[in-house]
């Protein structure tokens, strides 16, 4: 069995179809906390596969992680848990650090208590595989290089400096008591279940309601774009084949600026789902930029693709046009999260007057 907590997460549970999607893969318990970003329904068609099974339980928890892996024994942990959006992290920087740095200090610390009790031969299989974030590297300029694994750290919001916190916590449990982990830190993840608050869903599910799609800026901040199924298909061969101790950079090596990505999501729309009375584009609308706002993020994978022969296998345009596809397949699936418990937070923590970028 393998361990994948924030699983009701976009990536955790688009990692959980893809693993399950194996006929011989190994059963998975997923643990989720269920937060307003955490939806049981991205899972509904796993619900009943004798191979899945789910805990609502807080990876800060200490009894709850103990008693579990006690419990059911996993082989791995994959960890995705953990607080993700920059513009909350800038207005609720505490629960951050409480997920994405106590959170993983616990689990760590459970998960070494647990596989020092492991025979010999189960200490040697098992593995952590700590998910992280390209953001932890800081900002680039235009002309400087990729982020490498050996890019010096310098975050520069709450939520990349906790994410590297936890990246450091991993790295110290690995070559302080010898526990097998491994970190991925990947670039911006895109494709099914991505919860609206982020660029690339936010714009379509904004589009298609005939709403303002609100670009930062000038719009010319670049990221690089990772479909989630390339990055799920990283993940396993990081897992299987990853040397411990190690850090693998797993990016689309696909920079856009974000006018572009905008830009590209209204012309796929306009071929898709045409709007009556013009083009998407007429929708796009300018607001103030967030603080701190970093200007570039590219990463290089190529340890990846040379140590282990990984490399993605969709480019920018097929993977936006599948996604969008997606979005325009599973209408319900918007309605129902932007109807629920991520409405409820937006009016807790903004009142009347929400940010543009996440309306």
């Amino acid at each position: 069995m393998i361990f994948v907590t924030g699983g009701a997460g976009f990536i955790g549970s688009n990692f959980i179809l893809d693993w399950l999607a194996n006929d011989a893969a190994e059963p998975v318990l997923n643990i989720d906390k269920l937060t307003y970003a955490g939806n049981p329904y991205n899972l509904a068609s796993v619900a009943d596969d004798p191979r899945y099974a789910f805990v609502q339980a807080d990876i800060c928890d200490e009894i709850a992680m103990a008693t579990l892996l006690s419990r059911y024994r996993p082989r791995a942990i994959v960890h995705f848990a953990a607080e993700s959006h920059v513009d909350r992290s800038i207005h609720s920087p505490d629960e951050f650090i409480r997920t994405n740095v106590n959170g993983t200090f616990n689990l760590l610390n459970k998960a070494l208590r647990y596989w020092q009790t492991l025979p010999q031969d189960e200490q040697q299989d098992f593995r952590f595989l700590h998910v992280s974030t390209d953001e932890v590297y800081g900002s680039l300029l235009p002309d400087d290089p990729p982020f490498s694994e050996t890019t010096t750290y310098a975050p520069n919001s709450p939520y990349s400096a906790s994410k590297a916190a936890s990246d450091h916590l991993v790295r110290a449990f690995h070559h302080t008591y010898g526990l097998p982990t491994l970190t991925t830190n990947c670039s911006n993840n895109y494709g099914p279940y991505h919860f609206p608050e982020k660029l690339i869903p936010l714009v379509i599910a904004n589009a298609l309601a005939g709403n303002p799609l609100p670009i930062y800026g000038d719009g010319l901040q670049i990221r690089d774009w990772l479909f989630v199924a390339d990055h799920c298909a990283a993940l396993r061969t990081v897992l299987a084949d990853g040397k411990t101790g190690e850090t693998y950079n797993v990016g689309g090596w696909n920079e856009q600026t974000n006018l572009h990505v905008v830009h590209t999501l209204c012309d796929t729309l306009d071929a898709l789902s045409p709007r009556a009375g013009g083009s998407y584009r007429d929708l796009i609308t300018f607001v103030k930029d967030r603080p701190g706002h970093d200007r570039r993020y590219a990463i290089d994978a190529r340890k990846l693709e040379r140590e282990l022969g990984w490399k993605p296998a969709e480019t920018f345009d097929s993977g936006i046009r599948k996604t969008v596809q997606w979005y325009l397949d599973h209408g319900d699936w918007v309605a129902q999260v932007r109807s629920g418990a991520y409405m409820n937070w937006i009016q807790k923590q903004y009142g009347d007057n929400p940010p543009g970028a996440l309306v």
